[in-house]
């Protein structure tokens, strides 16, 4: 069967018994049957209860292939539960645009999966919406300001409007061609709605008010002298937070096998920190005895971000980090054509391991932290192969020992943690 027909054939559990599981009995704003909003005062209840483990889902560089994070946490979550620990995951919404463009949904696949996928896929619970409804009424707002006066001295604006479709034509516009006497004409752009600023802030904040001031001090503009000018100054701050007033809550949803799943901000990786929301993954930690989560693009990248923004920001560490790998990309590393990437090729996949192998470097020796790597095993892959990686893996990574400087970076990243807090 396909992904979406063996989601349609799994009977769901409904959304309030999910939520039971983690000992939440009221603070649900239900959307459906098996969908849910967690409402604020819930963290606050738990807020003196100890974390559970935080495990951290990174990959090796992507490639065309796909590596399969998401598939992996979901797996991860499966796993945990089955052998009776309670497990929560802790991942981003999907966009529009990907969905219906090359690389589809992210919901997982196969028997591993979220669900219900397609309203996860879609529309969910509107968070997106209203993060592009505060995009765009804070640009209605910068062009009003300047037509009616401007009176702080717009010269440059740099905030853009967006959509949440990948729509090549709205890369660049010409607006303001109305022919209204005090319109100005300008060049403007449309973003893709998760490479808003606005949804990078509403993953790094901490609260509604810490939102609220998050998004006033977003520059939006410059004066003829270069002097920043924020989106507080036209007072706009107030009015966007009321759009995401429901938006800033956590959704909780299930895998097919009936793990909770929170799902909740989706901002990309390579324009922003490319992880989940602080709040969920804060209050998925009061839920669960182990938290997954995932982290975007490879470890270089998305683990990185992860690390220096999201566990700055939250006070955070992860116990362990699992480094998912496929024998296609590692092939592909090595220089194998991707038209031959099924084929059994021993030497490519040889040349290919020094990718894994600074990964793994990277997260032990620089950050200090526990890595497993997790094969996506598929079905073009031979066991001679997955041998020679298995065997690899063992000789090599028994010489990569922690060295004295083991952490260094992780302490200095805690430093800064303490001092923003």
């Amino acid at each position: 069967m396909t992904d979406i027909e063996i989601a349609r054939n799994t009977k769901l559990e409904k959304i309030t018994d999910i939520a039971k599981k983690m000992n939440i009995d009221e603070g649900l704003e239900l959307y459906g049957e098996y969908k849910a909003k967690i409402s604020n005062h819930v963290y606050k209840k738990l807020e003196n209860k100890k974390d559970g483990k935080l495990i951290l889902v990174t990959a090796i560089n992507p490639t065309p292939l796909g590596e399969g994070k998401t598939t992996i946490s979901i797996a991860v979550a499966d796993g945990l539960q089955q052998i009776g620990k309670k497990s929560v995951l802790a991942l981003r919404e999907p966009s529009l645009g990907p969905v219906f463009g090359i690389k589809g949904g992210a919901t997982g696949g196969g028997k591993v999966q979220i669900a219900p996928m397609e309203e996860i896929n879609l529309h969910f619970t509107g968070d997106i919406h209203a993060i592009t409804s505060a995009n765009n009424l804070l640009a209605s707002l910068i062009d009003n300001h300047i037509y009616f006066g401007n009176e702080l001295g717009f010269d440059r604006v740099v905030w853009k409007r967006c959509l949440d479709l990948n729509d090549r034509q709205l890369r660049q516009v010409e607006t303001g061609l109305s022919g209204e006497s005090k319109i100005v004409p300008r060049k403007d752009a449309f973003d893709i709605t998760v490479a808003s600023e606005i949804m990078a802030v509403v993953c790094l904040a901490k609260d509604l008010k810490d939102l609220k001031n998050k998004l006033g001090n977003m520059i939006v503009g410059y004066t003829k002298n270069n002097e920043p000018i924020y989106a507080k100054q036209l007072k706009a701050e107030g009015a966007m937070t009321v759009l995401l007033k429901d938006a800033i809550k956590p959704n909780l949803v299930q895998t097919l096998e009936h793990t909770p799943a929170i799902i909740h901000g989706g901002p990309f990786a390579n324009i922003a920190h490319g992880c989940n929301s602080i709040i969920a993954t804060k209050l998925a930690l009061k839920l669960g005895d182990y938290v997954i989560t995932e982290a975007g693009f490879g470890a270089d990248l998305g683990a990185e971000k992860f690390i220096d923004i999201k566990c700055r920001k939250a006070n955070l560490k992860p116990d362990a980090v699992v480094l998912v790998a496929t024998i296609k990309a590692i092939k592909y590393h090595g220089g194998v054509e991707k038209e031959k990437i099924q084929e059994e090729n021993i030497e490519g996949l040889k040349k290919g391991m020094d990718n894994l192998y600074r990964h793994i470097d990277n997260l032990k020796n620089k950050f200090g932290l526990n890595v497993i790597v997790a094969l996506n095993r598929y079905s073009s892959d031979t066991e001679k192969e997955i041998e020679f990686l298995k065997e690899q893996l063992s000789r090599k990574t028994s010489r990569i020992k922690p060295s004295r400087r083991m952490g260094k970076r992780w302490k200095r990243c805690n430093r800064y943690c303490r001092k923003d807090s």
